[in-house]
């Protein structure tokens, strides 16, 4: 697999420095990635650089994955219009492990192959240079001017917000640099993969190679990724979408990706997946001739939740989404966890109940008419259950006279009431 033609075609190249493409041809290849460790998972952002080190340990090359613990306590200037927050050292470190582990996902990090991954964290390079080491031994190195001439200084510099940019922040590309020079004395590393706002910090890297060791070093970028209308990817109004489990759940994951819109699925699957080509064009294929079905949507979801998760979490998730869709779902709706459960019927109205009602033994026309008004009246629930559209749980009830039991309850403590086709409720009881 030739990985620069592979990267071209799924639209993963922005920038790509003349030579990289020999360089990697003459054989097994080291390159590395850089990840900020600000918080101890992933987000899908991430995922355009780790697929490209995945598509780098694909073709045969050794991919090195970077947590930036030195460079995370200082924070990169690059397109951001603020400072970050500094991280200590014991958070650093939890954050690292937790990263890897996720990489381990994608990357063969335990192989005895030769282009096994490498997992490294700036920190341990960095800990012990004094400030008057570094100025003495890089910062000659590379002028003011070269640096201010980068994009990412000069955004920042004339801000709106006037603020200016730190010292702290301004060396950040030296730092950065710095780490290129150091993988290419110990590793041979001659190629730093990124995103496009990367490109000044490791053009940095390339020329501080050069200029100390003669050598020729390479910088490939992809393209910062963006939504067909313009919105920013990977931003939900939750915030992030995360890869561990305690910040999205595999179910919210996998819905993220199968409401992606018809262009943007077409440009995902490509670039989040390892589906080969001639897959993708039939899966094109397929959706335009019956877009309502949205195979690219659903092959997509399927396979970057299993990447992330497992096939388990993935069948679960489908499971999940079939729910409120289905008259026949009350057994899958008893297997749901709870959080998933929340996150199947979030944003539905919900009221709350006491456990003594329900222990009380309480019929469901007093329950959802008086403690928890899903119905205005009681006549208009006997109204509605002769009809047959009235469901506890996915199953019809038939008798509102009936009692409000224990074995109800989903995960001890939910309700679902179902009203027509549509309407759902949620009742919690306390």
């Amino acid at each position: 697999m030739d990985f620069i033609e592979e990267l071209s075609w799924r639209g993963m190249i922005h920038t790509v420095m003349p030579g990289a493409d020999e360089e990697l041809k003459k054989g097994m290849a080291t390159a590395y990635l850089g990840i900020d460790p600000t918080a101890d998972s992933l987000h899908i952002g991430h995922l355009v650089g780790v697929m490209m080190l995945k598509h780098f340990q694909r073709a045969g090359h050794r991919p090195i994955a970077l947590v930036g613990g030195a460079t995370g306590m200082i924070g990169d200037p690059s397109m951001k219009s603020q400072e970050r927050k500094l991280l200590d050292e014991e958070t650093l470190r939890h954050n690292q492990e937790a990263i890897k582990k996720q990489l381990a996902h994608f990357l063969d990090f335990d192989s005895d192959a030769p282009n096994a991954a490498i997992l490294v964290n700036n920190y341990d390079w960095m800990k012990n240079f004094s400030f008057l080491e570094f100025i003495r031994d890089v910062g000659k190195l590379i002028t003011v001017n070269y640096m201010m001439a980068k994009d990412s200084v000069k955004k920042r510099l004339n801000g709106e917000n006037q603020q200016g940019m730190s010292f702290t922040e301004f060396s950040y590309q030296l730092v950065q640099g710095y780490d290129f020079l150091n993988l290419y004395r110990e590793y041979g590393c001659r190629l730093q993969l990124g995103g496009s706002d990367q490109w000044g910090n490791m053009t940095t890297g390339t020329e501080l190679i050069r200029r100390t060791e003669g050598g020729e070093a390479y910088a490939l970028t992809c393209p910062l990724i963006t939504k067909a209308d313009g919105g920013k990817f990977g931003k939900t109004e939750s915030g992030n979408v995360w890869l561990d489990r305690r910040y999205t759940s595999p179910y919210k994951f996998y819905q993220f990706w199968l409401n992606v819109s018809d262009a943007d699925a077409e440009k995902y699957i490509k670039i989040f997946t390892e589906l080969p080509r001639e897959e993708i064009e039939a899966l094109v294929a397929e959706q335009a001739a019956d877009p309502g079905k949205r195979p690219l949507q659903r092959r997509l979801a399927s396979e970057i939740t299993t990447m992330v998760h497992s096939q388990a979490d993935t069948d679960a998730a489908i499971e999940a989404s079939q729910i409120l869709f289905s008259n026949k779902a009350a057994e899958s709706l008893r297997k749901l966890d709870e959080a998933t459960l929340l996150d199947v019927f979030d944003g539905v109205p919900t009221f709350e109940v006491e456990r003594a009602d329900i222990d009380a033994g309480i019929k469901l026309v007093d329950l959802l008419v008086e403690k928890a008004p899903v119905f205005p009246s009681k006549a208009e629930m006997r109204k509605l259950v002769q009809q047959g559209g009235f469901a506890i749980n996915k199953e019809k009830v038939t008798d509102p006279m009936a009692v409000a039991s224990a074995d109800m309850l989903l995960n001890e403590r939910y309700i679902i009431v179902q009203k027509g086709k549509k309407q759902y409720f949620l009742i919690i009881v306390k």
